[in-house]
């Protein structure tokens, strides 16, 4: 049985369109999984959602104290994190 999240989750219009993931598919699934404690099926379901839940909540915390050294974290971030999404999506394609 679903719960109320899954009923709301936005269909990826790449994938419907084209037939292709996109390089985030998953992520509303693994951020879901994450909120209910299910840390291992989220992982496996979005490999970057770690990371990705990570540049969030730098981006936060940049807009709420937008300080120089918070915005070179967030690009560094922000970096990190674009690289962990593409590494997990040639991976999800090469499969």
């Amino acid at each position: 049985m679903q719960g109320k999240a899954e009923e709301y989750m936005l269909p990826c219009l790449n994938k419907k369109l084209l037939g292709v993931e996109c390089p985030g598919c998953g992520m509303q699934r693994a951020t879901v999984l994450v909120s209910k404690g299910e840390f291992q099926k989220a992982f496996t379901t979005f490999p970057p959602v770690y990371t990705t839940l990570l540049f969030l909540l730098a981006a936060v915390v940049h807009l709420w104290i937008r300080k120089k050294k918070s915005a070179r974290l967030l690009l560094i971030l922000a970096v990190i994190n674009g690289l962990f999404v593409a590494i997990a999506y040639i991976v999800k394609m090469t499969k």
